[in-house]
């Protein structure tokens, strides 16, 4: 079942286009010409980046062969 995570989307205009980045995750950054498309853009690069990161760490440690037992939990920090 898919969890809901909550990040801090940033939007910039600068000129004709819209920057737009992950506050949380450095990396998830993307533009486009209207606020709705960098929107849709940052939706895509974030989904992206933690399937890859999560891809990544299970050929490392986990069900692909790595060496090493390898645990996940939730963490939380206060900001």
């Amino acid at each position: 079942m898919a969890r809901t995570r909550q990040f801090t989307a940033v939007y910039k205009k600068s000129g004709k286009w819209y920057s737009a980045w992950v506050e949380e995750i450095p990396g998830v950054n993307t533009q486009g010409r209207t606020l709705k498309e960098a929107k849709e853009n940052l939706r895509e690069a974030l989904s992206l980046i933690i399937e890859t990161n999560r891809t990544l760490a299970l050929g490392r440690n986990g069900e692909s062969g790595g060496k090493g037992k390898m645990s996940r939990e939730s963490i939380a920090v206060a900001v």
